[in-house]
Formats: C-alpha cells, sequence, structure tokens
C-alpha cells in the first residue's frame, strides 16, 4: 500500500529528491527496512487534524539559502549539532558513541555485554540540530547512526566495548554495511576521553593487521547525541519488524537478526 501523503510539494519523497539533487547522487541511498519501519509509524496513518504545521521547512533547517532558510540558521544549527555530548552518565559510569551499520543490530550487541547498564540509539556527527530519522535517511546531514553505551569501568573496560565493535560489523567498506548504503552507516569511534581515544587507536592498529584491506573507521570527539525515535530504542528485543523478541541477556551469543 503507497503511503498517504498530502500533497506533493510536502511530500518527504519530493523534499528528499530535491536534496538529493542539490548534495549528488548518492545522498538518498538509504536501507529498505529503516525506510519501511519509518513508513509504518509515520506515514501510513492519516495525518492528524491537530498538528500543526511546521515553523521551518526541512529545507530551511539546513539554512540552504533561496529554499526556506538563511545561512545565519544552517551555521546555527550545525554549531549546536557539532557541539560535545553534554549529557552525564550514571555516577560511576562512563560513555561511549560506536557506529558500525543500522544501529538495531549493534545496540542489541552491546545489550549482551556484561558491564554495560544502559544502550540508546540516535544520531551524531552531523549538522543539523535536532535531526529526525527521515532526516537523516536524505544524507544531508552527515549524521551517523550510532548507539551510546553506558557501561561500568569496574565491570566492563573500554577495549571489551572494541572488540564487540570491531567484531560486529565491516570496517573496510566506507559508508557501508551489506546491503545498507549511506554515509549513516559509516564506521566510527567517537571517544570521550584522551584514553578512550589512545584505546582506539591502538585497536585499530592491530585489527588493521589482521586484514587486508584498509580500516575506513573515523575515530573523532563525540559530540552531541540526538536519541533516536522511540520506536528504535531496543527494537530488536521488543520484536523487531516481525514480533520475534530477541534475547538481550548479558553473555547470550545467539546470532542476531539484524530486522528481527
Amino acid at each position: 500500500m503507497p503511503p498517504l501523503l498530502t500533497s506533493p510539494a510536502s511530500s518527504p519523497l519530493r523534499l528528499a529528491s530535491r536534496l538529493g539533487a542539490l548534495h549528488g547522487p548518492g545522498a538518498l541511498l538509504h536501507h529498505h527496512h529503516h525506510r519501511a519501519a519509518a513508513a509504518s509509524v509515520h506515514f501510513l496513518a492519516p495525518r492528524r487534524k491537530t498538528r500543526p504545521a511546521p515553523a521551518m521547512s526541512w529545507l530551511g533547517k539546513l539554512g540552504l539559502s533561496g529554499l526556506g532558510g538563511s545561512p545565519r540558521a544552517s551555521e546555527a544549527s550545525a554549531a549546536l549539532a557539532q557541539g560535545p555530548d553534554e549529557d552525564q552518565p550514571a555516577p560511576g559510569n562512563e560513555f561511549a558513541q560506536l557506529g558500525a551499520g543500522c544501529f538495531w543490530g549493534v545496540e542489541l550487541a552491546f545489550q549482551r555485554v556484561p558491564g554495560v547498564t544502559r544502550t540508546e540509539v540516535g544520531y551524531s556527527q552531523g549538522n543539523l540540530h535536532e535531526p529526525t530519522y527521515e532526516d537523516v535517511c536524505t544524507g544531508a546531514t552527515n549524521h551517523n547512526e550510532v548507539v551510546r553505551v553506558q557501561y561500568d569501568p569496574a565491570a566492563c573496560k573500554f577495549d571489551d566495548l572494541l572488540d564487540v565493535f570491531w567484531a560486529r560489523h565491516d570496517p573496510t567498506t566506507p559508508n557501508r554495511q551489506g546491503n545498507d548504503v549511506g554515509t549513516q552507516y559509516r564506521s566510527g569511534i567517537y571517544y570521550y576521553t584522551p584514553e578512550q581515544e589512545k584505546a582506539a587507536r591502538e585497536s585499530l592498529e592491530k585489527q588493521q593487521k589482521l586484514l587486508n584491506r584498509k580500516i575506513v573507521t573515523e575515530i573523532l570527539p563525540a559530540k552531541r547525541f540526538y536519541r533516536a525515535e522511540e520506536y528504535h530504542q531496543q527494537y530488536l528485543e521488543k520484536g523487531g519488524r516481525f514480533g520475534f523478541r530477541q534475547s538481550a541477556a548479558k553473555g547470550c551469543n545467539d546470532p542476531i537478526r539484524c530486522y528481527g
């Protein structure tokens, strides 16, 4: 069933197409399973009559001159998005941010690690303040799908998280994991402390010696974390697309079905 769209001008697909023309042919590449999930939640239901019209268009949020915004608005949005993550972990815990493709399966892998006390999926490293999933899917905001892991360093070392990170994805494919293609699927380690940065770089060097292709993982300071929509959180543990729950028990080594 096609999505119910109120008008061609306001269609997210039309808007994304216009952005794609501005940002290159690769801007609209993103995978079908997120698209299906987003469509089922956002587009198949009739538009609520009480929903207010957005104060600023998507293009305006980016500040594209002549298309609904201003360069100043774009600079302000990017400055907020590129700021540090100011959230605080629970006492005695630390944060780590990692991007390794579709965040559904990556989150479940980290949920299972002993010593991990909380996981959240979201968007980071982009240039748009308060992005939505649809914004990120255009490829124009440069956000990455990341998992923010909260862990107890007395029970789980940062190196333990890095071991899971490397095992979970192919770090040699730029902006791609399997059939999932787009900048939001790039490999990245985003550090909060100099110690995390040092461990990340040393770990990458060790991994590179095991592979015959160049690792393209980016290692950068952690930036503002935007929590993804609630339906993305613990998606596979809650049943995923098909309603089959997958265990998040500590130490579980059941194969992870990426889409549920």
